[in-house]
């Protein structure tokens, strides 16, 4: 009888030693929870994720390389650019503060498919795939953003895949420098965009440096550009873009 009564009392204080141990974990839990932002994930450095400091005209990553990390453009910009077997090349994207880029190896790409080279002095974040994947599955705060990366670059797509089909060249100019100029942003736009050379912008459209240096002349004779060196992008373009 004593026995059990002893029995009793020392398994009612095991459990009731248990209870804080569990409120406690599940207090971290919301703690951390709460700590976690997306900004300060992709701001530090640890657990996966490195921080580059590359110089103008650095080589990121080549095409075949192993993909095996996605980048973050914390500043700076980066060129994504093909070759082909003909050895023509292509840049397919500029991409500015905020873009992920890289992203294939999440869907099981193993090589990469592009060129990336800083346009200019930048700071890349580099996370590693296991690292990527991991936030995504555990950070709800983290995957909405990155969704919200991926819709609006496929939109981006779809766009430019229409304008080659029914927009002319100048027009299409027209978009892209508005769009390195960053009008149409949430923020105010920058006016000014640092110097891109008329071969990247030729590239980027599928067409002749030639036929570029025309329609900047054109752009600048009507006053809706202004260019030595950088190239200033006035309001006044956005006329071609709406209503030629």
């Amino acid at each position: 009888m004593n026995k059990m009564r002893t029995t009793s009392r020392t398994e009612t204080k095991t459990v009731v030693g248990l209870l804080p141990d569990k409120k406690i974990t599940s207090s971290a839990a919301r703690t951390r929870a709460t700590l976690f932002t997306p900004q300060a994930f992709l701001a530090e450095v640890g657990h996966g994720k490195t921080m580059l400091q590359a110089s103008k005209s650095q080589l990121i990553f080549s095409q075949g390389d192993s993909a095996d990390a996605v980048f973050y453009v914390q500043a700076g910009r980066v060129k994504l650019s093909v070759l082909s077997q003909q050895g023509k090349e292509a840049v397919v994207g500029i991409l500015g503060h905020g873009s992920f880029f890289g992203k294939g190896c999440l869907v099981g790409q193993l090589t990469c498919r592009a060129t990336a080279t800083a346009l200019d002095a930048s700071t890349i974040l580099r996370i590693e795939k296991t690292a990527m994947i991991r936030v995504l599955h555990d950070e709800p705060n983290f995957a909405k953003l990155f969704i919200a990366h991926l819709l609006s670059h496929n939109v981006c797509i779809q766009k430019d895949l229409v304008d080659h089909l029914f927009n002319s060249t100048e027009k299409r100019l027209a978009q892209l420098l508005l769009l390195l100029a960053r009008y149409g942003k949430d923020s105010e736009p920058e006016g000014n965009i640092p110097k891109v050379s008329q071969e990247v912008l030729a590239e980027m459209l599928g067409t002749t440096r030639s036929r570029v240096r025309l329609f900047l002349d054109k752009f600048k004779a009507r006053g809706f550009i202004h260019y030595n060196g950088t190239i200033q992008v006035h309001r006044s373009l956005l006329n071609t873009v709406l209503y030629d």
